[in-house]
């Protein structure tokens, strides 16, 4: 398909899941507005149409709780198509969340770094937005390093997996199998939009759900949280994204003389960074690893979220040459032994990994496009082409899916993309590929 069509279609999927105000990630799967969704969805708006990539970030923080936390979904609009809905998350019985029906956990914080994207792709015109939610976004870093940080290290933990954004990756399998979840009946809606062989198991849904009731009992809590759930991870994709947020947050309150916060926001950015390179990376895996903070041990499982730290500038040029030396050059997320694109979201050599199973395996368009910008951070110009031509290739061939198959001999005989169609971020992420990159 020629690239002006496909950005045609592009723009289409963005005005077809615009819902006044917010865009939602596809319809039917995911009719409400999702965070880390509508980050990345904002950075592809701004290129098409600055108000409305304004107004999505406008939107995402009429959820925002009085003590800085943004949850993962906002229930601004009824739909019956998706489970659990507000009912189930009940985020009323948190003092600080608002009147707007949320959930209780997170998305990995993407807001910092696209209020900065949005200002850059208007040629830095956008300084009154900028000015309008910046306190807002200063209030979602302050409320983790102060809430998620219990041993004051500058790594902020997750307490439930949808907060990694990565759901259902075999990293968290080591968890479930000591959580002695309850057998809840589900009302899932996920599988009738989707093949189910593509989505979580019932029993991993039930976790999830064990969690979020664990959660409601605390009235989410986060002391009681940090003292008992049994979910307590330091996830290197989610602490990147919050890293990369604080560079941002820190070069657009120096444009905006936001001297105090500035100068908080440093000293967690610093901190942060060096805890991150002497706790997280595994010399070994030649990777970012994982840190399950409950059970006090490092879980030493490489995904895609193993190389997003790249992107916020956390490693040093030493671990930025052992990463690609590992991984890119010929290594198991370089496609070259094992015929795969460019990346897939685990371990291809893991006994655990499923080409088709959601965030077992699949290739993933924002993924992709956090570890392309940390590629070219570092000047790995070769590998970070490759994961681009490989990421334009999916989106030519089949269009704007949630997810899709690594393995190359499959992808060429397949018709289409896996998990929803006219996926929101996959759209707008394209945009941005062509656009800016």
């Amino acid at each position: 398909m020629k690239e002006n069509q496909l950005l045609l279609n592009a723009e289409s999927v963005l005005q077809n899941n615009w819902k006044n105000g917010f865009t939602i990630p596809c319809e039917g799967l995911y009719p409400f507005q999702w965070n880390w969704d509508s980050g990345f969805i904002a950075i592809g708006l701004a290129h098409i149409d600055l108000e409305r990539a304004k107004q999505e970030i406008k939107s995402l923080l009429l959820g925002q709780w009085k003590n800085g936390f943004i949850p993962h979904i906002l229930f601004h609009n009824k739909s019956d198509s998706y489970f659990p809905g507000p009912e189930v998350h009940a985020s009323h019985l948190n003092a600080h969340a608002p009147k707007l029906p949320t959930s209780g956990i997170t998305q990995p914080p993407v807001l910092g770094f696209a209020i900065e994207a949005i200002y850059d792709i208007s040629n830095e015109t956008e300084k009154t937005f900028v000015e309008e939610v910046y306190d807002q976004a200063f209030l979602l870093q302050q409320y983790f390093y102060t809430q998620r940080d219990p041993y004051d290290e500058g790594l902020v933990y997750i307490c439930h997996n949808w907060e990694s954004g990565t759901d259902n990756t075999p990293v968290w399998d080591l968890i479930w199998k000591d959580l002695d979840s309850p057998n809840y009946e589900l009302n899932r809606r996920d599988t009738q939009h989707v093949d189910a062989v593509n989505r979580p198991s019932n029993r991993e849904y039930q976790h999830y759900i064990h969690l979020i009731e664990l959660f409601k009992e605390w009235r989410y809590d986060d002391t009681l949280i940090a003292k008992n759930c049994p979910f307590l991870i330091q996830d290197p994709l989610f602490n990147a994204m919050l890293i990369k947020s604080n560079e941002s947050l820190v070069r657009l309150g120096k444009l905006l003389g936001k001297d105090k916060e500035v100068a908080q926001l440093s000293v967690w950015h610093q901190k942060a960074i060096t805890t991150f390179n002497s706790k997280l990376f595994n010399e070994d895996k030649g990777a970012y690893v994982y840190y399950d903070l409950r059970n006090r041990r490092t879980i030493d499982y490489v995904s895609s979220s193993s190389f997003a730290p790249l992107f916020a500038g956390i490693a040093t040029k030493a671990i930025a040459d052992s990463i690609i030396k590992t991984h890119f050059d010929r290594g198991i997320f370089s496609g070259k032994e094992n015929e795969l694109l460019l990346c897939a979201s685990f371990d291809p050599t893991s006994q655990d990994f499923d080409p088709k199973r959601y965030w077992r395996g699949p290739v993933w368009i924002n993924l992709n496009w956090i570890i392309y910008h940390g590629l070219k951070r570092y000047g790995f110009k070769r590998e970070a082409e490759q994961l681009k031509s490989d990421t334009l290739y999916l989106l030519e061939k089949f269009g704007f899916y949630e997810y899709f198959d690594p393995r190359k001999e499959v992808v060429e005989g397949l018709e289409i993309g896996y998990g929803g169609n006219n996926f929101s971020w996959s759209a707008a992420l394209y945009i941005d590929f062509i656009k800016r990159t």
